[in-house]
């Protein structure tokens, strides 16, 4: 059962993949792995590049794919390892029955297979989808470590939390929320033996060897280790917003927004009351609130890390399913809550539709965050034909922009693309792309160059400077919304 909507979930995820817009965090990504195709050696970046989980995952697909670097890679090789990554999501819930029962553990599957968020961000190449997996990963091998004192969940419960803090450092919010949740529940067990000293040294050995393993590229970049730990003021300086500041209920108004958002969050809430009267699983409530909380409080939010609360929120409506199904064994009861299903999974999939596929890139989307506009897409295309135009067989382009993301992914086909801060002296190019607030610094270059406009993002504008006379017609093209 679970293969199968795995399998579906798989199917949904893959249908146009590559016709969204490239995300800057998409972008740089994408920029990382192309240097690692290449043969770069991986270099950690503690300022906020994330861990090498991602990268590592991609690079192995991407090479299915035929692509040798930077300039060979496409949107569908890239988005790939995250769609497999969400999929294995789907599967894993096959695998926490024996803890949290197969109703709760099918509804989560299917919520997590085709609700817009998790769909969504699937098929985004950031870090979060894979820190997902991981975290389901590590609360049903801990689970096992509890229950069976076995030393192979051991080792896969200290593989998981490596791979974790592989992915996003924020992996000490989710290991301090379940280690204090499953201390709580632990309380409530009718048998409380704690593991013996040799499954707690096997799940260190194997969480330090693995993240050692992962950080240094197997050995090749040691100094990582050190770079790790200078990332903790990084991040706590982040965590203070950086230009992201939300209020405190911004992901619960995400999470309950659309057609169908209140109606999970209202039964993830009932699963939560039906989980606090089952010792079994009392740290599922405790860990969702917590992480909750902590999420909430912290002033940096991105729609993408709500995937880490709809994890557990997943499981917990399922909780409440069951809870009524199972409550209420009538034919009339059940009839209506049938009913109620699937308008539920019509709302469900009137949301993932829009969002996903109608309007992925829209301001309007609140999954499309400060997001790549499709107007950007005209751009390489634009000066493809310029480029024939003036018969110029290897452009030299000059990029002038404060923040160039993501012009170095769609311009990764022209090799003279080069970069530079405003102020700085770019030489002599062919083309020149620049914001608006930077051409005037340029003026006697571009005197006999004419713009072209495209929007990046919202409210960003790029221009694109082409030579005034060209073997073909040329008019300057008027700002988008403008006649």
């Amino acid at each position: 059962i679970f293969l199968a909507i795995a399998l579906l979930a798989l199917a949904v995820r893959l249908p146009h993949l590559g016709e969204r817009p490239m995300h800057t965090d998409e972008s740089i990504n994408a920029y990382i792995t192309g240097g690692l195709l290449a043969g770069e050696k991986y270099h950690y970046d503690p300022q906020d590049r994330h861990g090498p989980a991602l990268y590592l995952l991609a690079t192995l697909v991407a090479r299915l794919g035929g692509a040798n670097n930077f300039s060979e890679l496409n949107e569908v090789q890239l988005r790939l390892s995250t769609v497999l990554a969400g999929t294995a999501t789907v599967l894993l819930f096959g695998a926490g029955v024996a803890l949290f029962g197969f109703i709760p553990c099918l509804v989560a599957a299917l919520l997590f297979a085709f609700a817009p968020l998790p769909v969504y961000y699937n098929r985004y190449f950031i870090h979060e989808t894979l820190f997902v997996a991981a975290t389901l990963g590590l609360i049903l091998t801990g689970w096992r470590v509890w229950q069976k004192k076995s030393v192979w969940s051991a080792a896969l419960a200290g593989f998981c939390t490596a791979l974790m803090l592989a992915c996003k450092e924020t992996a000490v919010i989710h290991v301090f929320a379940l280690g204090l949740a499953s201390a709580i529940g632990w309380r409530f067990q009718p048998m409380r033996k704690i593991p013996p000293a040799r499954i707690w040294l096997a799940a260190a050995l194997t969480f330090l060897v693995t993240a050692v393993l992962l950080f240094t590229w197997g050995g090749q970049n040691w100094p990582a280790l050190a770079e790790l730990f200078r990332a903790i003021p990084n991040f706590a300086a982040r965590a203070g917003g950086q230009g992201h500041e939300k209020p405190f209920w911004y992901y619960a108004g995400l999470l309950a927004g659309g057609w169908s958002g209140a109606a999970i969050l209202g039964l993830a809430a009932l699963g939560i009351v039906r989980a606090v009267r089952s010792p079994r699983q009392i740290f599922l409530a405790v860990y969702t609130l917590l992480v909750f909380a902590i999420y909430s409080a912290i002033p940096y939010k991105t729609p993408w890390l709500a995937l880490n609360l709809w994890l557990p929120m997943a499981i917990l409506a399922g909780n409440a399913v069951a809870w009524l199904w199972l409550g209420w064994p009538k034919f009339s009861a059940r009839s209506l809550m049938l009913i109620l299903i699937a308008a539920v999974a019509f709302l469900l999939s009137h949301d993932t539709r829009e969002r996903v596929f109608q309007i992925p890139a829209d301001e309007i989307n609140p999954y499309a965050y400060a997001h790549t506009g499709e107007d950007l897409l005209r751009l390489p295309a634009r000066l493809e034909e310029l480029t024939q135009q003036n018969t110029i067989s290897n452009p030299r382009i000059a990029v002038v922009a404060a923040d160039a993301w993501p012009l170095p992914w769609y311009l990764r086909k022209f090799s003279q693309a080069g970069f530079w801060q405003p102020g700085q002296e770019t030489g002599p190019a062919d083309f020149f792309i620049t914001t608006t607030d930077v051409s005037d610094r340029l003026t006697a270059q571009l005197k006999d160059f004419r713009p072209e406009y495209f929007g990046a993002r919202p409210n960003v504008l790029l221009i694109l400077w082409a030579p005034a006379t060209t073997n073909g017609a040329m008019e300057a093209t008027p700002p988008p919304g403008q006649p």
